[in-house]
């Protein structure tokens, strides 16, 4: 008696949609996040906790005024968003880039691959720490939020 062959479904081409998964999910969850700040005005105080290094040392980090940046930016306040963290701003920006750039590839079907070398690492790095020390420096307090 012989089995009869098992059939294999042809493979489904994945559609568009499944295919933005899960960049739309990201998408999603920065924008809940841009709309929470939004809503909740982080120039009040209460609503969010202090920066423990400002807090503790006086210094202002990278991240210091990001909250209000992002609450100016959602505003459309550009100028605003700029003077809480113009690196912040320019991180939405990339950001906004990188993730067009991801969720173009994803609804190619093609792979994102994102690998960042030494050499870009050390960069980020060192554009952090320019930023932080040129802030906390008198010359530089236009860049304090």
């Amino acid at each position: 008696m012989n089995p009869e062959p098992e059939t294999v479904a042809p493979p489904r081409p994945d559609s568009g949609l499944r295919r933005l998964a899960v960049p739309l999910g990201v998408l999603g969850a920065v924008t809940a996040a841009f709309a929470y700040v939004a809503t909740i005005d982080p120039n009040e105080p209460g609503h969010y906790p202090a920066c423990p290094l400002l807090y503790y040392t006086g210094v202002y980090c990278p991240g210091c005024g990001g909250l209000r940046s992002a609450h100016a930016f959602a505003h459309g306040d550009l100028s605003a968003a700029l003077g809480a963290n113009a690196l912040a701003v320019v991180g939405f920006g990339l950001f906004a880039a990188g993730w067009a750039w991801w969720a173009a590839r994803a609804a190619r079907g093609r792979p994102v691959r994102l690998e960042l070398g030494r050499t870009q690492l050390w960069a980020v790095g060192a554009v952090l720490a320019v930023f932080t020390l040129v802030r906390n420096l008198p010359f530089g307090a236009w860049l304090n939020p």
